[in-house]
């Protein structure tokens, strides 16, 4: 099987690279697993001080693979009742993928692209740094339906207000917008972000590796004693919850007869993920 996440090394910097760009790298299981490989790579290298975590083709991330998260949960219905601790454990799997870049000793840099939606803002908003190009997306629609944030990110970075106006409407920030907002590093032009972003990597790579890690330490600290792991086991129920409502219902079955639909039911109300941002 293909490997669904690239590994280069450029000097100081390792660049980790999600690829399933026919599929605009999507999370399944396998893309997990390569991920956790990539990472206990990085980790093993001595010369790595940093790494830069990007998306190959037109996104960054589009999220789960609807697809494939439908049908595991109509199949598993149609056995046996909704069990609501095995998905816990099951979600918490992806959870605890997403949080090793939150924990990783050497500081991990998101390049976001295109649209970063639903469970690809994990990957952003674990990351210690996001430098996004001014065009992108990022958002998290299953708020509307079908979803909660696990990792519960966005409360911590953006705070109650910003992350209210964002969850209890499922809308978007462009990339300029999320640096206005501090959610982002910075923005720039689309063909400028792969250069911004190596070039931030690397000037974080400057630093020797245990100084890294306790500048690190010291400011993760102060959110995990704002009760962030609490958060994190009441975001992955809740997205259990989400999935089993009776719209959730309803969308894993009209997902399963075209997801493009599906999508295009819950959002079109609002004018957006199937627009460019106006």
């Amino acid at each position: 099987m293909p490997e669904t996440v690239l590994y280069a090394v450029e000097g100081r910097v390792a660049t980790l690279t999600l690829h399933r760009p026919d599929r605009l790298n999507a999370i399944v299981p396998a893309l997990i697993a390569d991920l956790d490989a990539a990472l206990d790579r990085a980790q093993a290298d001595d010369a790595v001080h940093a790494i830069r975590l990007r998306g190959a083709g037109r996104v960054f991330c589009a999220g789960y693979d609807i697809d494939w998260g439908s049908e595991v949960m109509l199949d598993a219905e149609a056995d046996a009742p909704w069990d609501p601790i095995r998905d816990y454990q099951t979600m918490s799997r992806f959870v605890r993928a997403y949080m090793r870049l939150w924990e990783s000793p050497k500081p991990v840099i998101a390049q976001v692209h295109g649209f970063c939606v639903g469970g690809g803002t994990d990957f952003a908003l674990c990351s210690d740094l996001i430098v996004c190009a001014e065009d992108a997306y990022i958002g998290y629609p299953p708020a509307r339906v079908w979803g909660s944030p696990t990792t519960s990110m966005w409360v911590y970075r953006l705070g109650l207000e910003r992350a209210k106006r964002l969850l209890l409407t499922g809308d978007a920030l462009t990339g300029r917008k999320a640096a206005e907002w501090g959610l982002a590093s910075e923005a720039v032009p689309a063909d400028e972000l792969d250069a911004a972003a190596l070039a931030l990597a690397q000037r974080v790579a400057l630093l020797p590796r245990n100084q890294l890690h306790m500048m690190k330490l010291l400011v993760n600290q102060a959110y995990e004693q704002m009760g962030l792991r609490v958060t994190q086991l009441i975001g992955t129920l809740l997205d259990g919850d989400a999935r089993h409502t009776p719209e959730g219902v309803a969308f894993s079955r009209r997902a399963q007869e075209s997801v493009a639909a599906a999508v295009a039911e819950r959002d079109a109300p609002f004018g957006d993920y199937g627009q460019r941002p106006r």
